[in-house]
């Protein structure tokens, strides 16, 4: 599942520059599936949603820093758990129980944007 920052932030920043999908934004900022990505111009994501990598994405959060669920792998592929929640200083990224994945699914999420 992917990883979601709790209304308990301090934005601190402390977690986005440990995500190694480049998924954590600041408050009220854009963001795009390239970032981070190897992925550009028009993909088809493994959850099958059809997105131009290159375009600003509206903030999923104006008032806290937030995690793009899409690109979120809880850092499989790269570390043994989710950085974000292990620099955490107030423990506010946590699981989203709404957003459910398997750890297949996240490798091959993962894979599919950094072709490796």
């Amino acid at each position: 599942m992917a990883i979601i920052i709790t209304d308990e932030c301090i934005n601190c920043g402390a977690c986005e520059p440990e995500c190694p999908n480049t998924a954590i934004y600041e408050g009220a900022d854009d963001w795009k599936y390239a970032d981070g990505t190897d992925l550009s111009g028009n993909v088809v994501l493994p959850n099958g949603k059809e997105v131009n990598a290159d375009e600003d994405q509206e903030p999923i959060s104006d008032e806290i820093y937030y995690i793009a669920p899409d690109k979120c792998t809880e850092c499989m592929g790269f570390h043994e758990e989710p950085q974000c929640a292990a620099v955490c200083p107030v423990d506010c990224c946590v699981p989203d129980e709404d957003i459910v994945e398997t750890e297949e699914e996240l490798l091959g999420k993962q894979a599919f944007m950094h072709n490796e």
